[in-house]
Parts: C-alpha cells; structure tokens; sequence
C-alpha cells in the first residue's frame, strides 16, 4: 500500500495536440469578466455572466425575469475552465439565453487547481452556485467531457430540482462504460495503483492522503500555465459521475438528452445508446458528424445542434 501511494502516480503524457491546438483559433475579445459568488464553506467562487441582447445586467432576477428565455449553466471539461466555453456561451446568449460559464472549485480562478477538499463538495458548490445567483427559468444544466459526466452526477442526486432539464456534451461516463476509449484516447494517465490504494483506504475511512495527484492531463507546455495539469483523488472522484453509473443514470428524473461528436478522440459515440439503455433510460442522443472531441463546442454546425437540442429539452422533445 505504501509502495502504491509514493510511486503509484500517472506518468504525465505526451501533449495531445487535437486538445490543445483548436483553442488558438478563438476570439476572446469579448470574454466577460470573472464574477463570483460565496459557497457554504465561505469560498468565493468564479463564473462568467452572458446577457442576450437587450436584457438587465441585473443578478438574481428570478422565474421569468429579466427578458430572456430563461437561462443555460455551462460546466467545462476536465483541466479547463469557463474560458473554454466562451464560443458555445456566446451563441446561446445570441439565441435568447442568460448564460453562465462556471469555474469549477480547482480550475480556473476557483479555488487550488487540482484540489478540493472532499468528495461531494463540488454538488455543494453548483447548489451554492444556484442559491446565489438564482439562474432563471426555465434553467438547464449543460456539461461538457468530464463536466458532463458530473452534470449527470448532480442530475442524479438530491439536488437534481434545481435545474429543469440537463444536456450532457461528449460526457465522460466511466473507465468501465462501453463508450470509453483507453485513457480517453491519450488525453489522461492515471496512476492505477495509487488510485486503488487510495480508494481501498476511503473505503475503511483513511482520507488524509486523497490530496496526492491520480490523474494527469496531455497538455502542452503552453497550456499548463493557464489550465489545470493535474487533479487529485478528491477531484477527480467528484469530477464524474458517481462510481455505479447505471444507477446514476436510472435516477434522473429531469429531461435529459446528449449530443457527441462522431469523430470524437476520446470517447466512442456510436456506444452512447448502449451506456444510456444500461441505466434504463431512452434519452435522444445526437451525433454530429465530421466533429472530434473539442471542436463539438467550437464547429458552428455542433453549436447550432447544441442550441437546437436546448430547446426541444425546454419543450418535452
């Protein structure tokens, strides 16, 4: 067990250049600034607020207020931050919708990267998130990659009311789903035996070492200044759905539905149906073709999906 925990670590892997290079094509110029908010344990928090044409700068405004649709919450995927989802952001704003991009405790401007300090706070931090800004309604839940795979996490949990429906993009399921690609094609390592070390010791509860680093992430050297290279047990066991996925899944009660990329690196898109079926769930699945993993928040033609599918979630469809 000791032997696990001190050189059981992931070995950083080579740059994934299919993550890191569509990134520097995007305009963000017009990126809003970062706002905060205070969660429970006293922690403020970053996200940022996009407003459609002609709507309040106003916060909190409520059900129905403030002259838009009602609202869009984006959660990033794994390393990244709210940044990264500026451009699905800015077209959901342009089609009516109050948005907020989130950074998730240990990304971006929120929190230690790479640290939180226990499982189940970030649940805590998205309830928190709601209760302080009062996203609204109609309000749906939107996950990108691992950040879908933890909007299916609170879409299953007791907190799944505070949105109205969930849209999970290219969602992270498991390592043990039928759409996992080996290491998520290249773009993770994990350290195996220190994953299990750790996970044997939470299991008779010994946390005190769930600070050391499991998983590293294929960034460039560029990349790592600004993202978050590496996570810790805690993160990356909060940062996904809960370990029985299929219960996860059969849980939901909110609309739901999910659009993947058909060329995507990391996961296999055609197996979705298959993951979605084993919690007993027949939810729509698009797949956009010609799109990888990353360009599914960028390509117009995905964004135009994404939009298209928001509203018919809104909708029953």
């Amino acid at each position: 067990m000791a032997t696990a925990l001190v050189v059981g670590g992931p070995t950083p892997p080579a740059a994934m250049a299919s993550i890191n290079t569509p990134f520097r094509s995007v305009d963000f110029k017009d990126l809003p600034p970062v706002l905060t908010f205070r969660a429970s344990d006293g922690e403020e928090l970053a996200y940022r607020r996009y407003l459609p044409q002609g709507v309040g700068e106003g916060v909190g405004e409520g059900v129905g207020e403030g002259g838009a649709k009602g609202s869009v919450t984006l959660i990033h995927g794994s390393s990244a931050s709210s940044r990264s989802m500026h451009p699905l952001a800015r077209a959901l704003a342009a089609a009516g919708y109050r948005v907020f991009a989130l950074d998730i405790r240990g990304h971006g401007q929120s929190g230690r990267k790479g640290h939180i300090d226990h499982i189940g706070q970030l649940e805590q931090d998205l309830a928190d998130f709601v209760r302080a800004v009062q996203p609204p309604r109609p309000s749906t839940l939107v996950g990108f990659s691992a950040g879908g795979g933890f909007a299916l996490r609170f879409a299953g949990s007791d907190y799944q009311s505070d949105f109205g429906s969930y849209l999970l993009l290219a969602p992270f399921i498991s390592q043990d789903a039928a759409n996992q690609r080996p290491q998520n094609g290249g773009w993770v390592s994990v350290g195996v035996p220190r994953l299990v070390g750790l996970s044997i010791l939470n299991g008779i509860g010994i946390r005190a070492f769930n600070h050391l680093t499991v998983a590293s992430f294929a960034l460039d050297e560029g990349a790592k200044a600004f993202l978050t290279p590496d996570y810790d047990f805690n993160l990356a066991m909060n940062f996904r759905p809960e370990r029985d996925y299929r219960a996860t899944i059969s849980r939901v009660s909110r609309p739901t539905a999910i659009v993947a990329g058909g060329a995507d690196e990391a996961f296999l898109s055609d197996r979705l149906e298959e993951v979605v079926h084993s919690g007993g769930k027949d939810w729509p699945i698009d797949i956009v073709a010609d799109t990888g993993h990353i360009t599914l928040t960028l390509n117009p033609s995905a964004i135009e999906m994404i939009v298209r599918r928001i509203e018919g979630l809104r909708h029953g469809g």
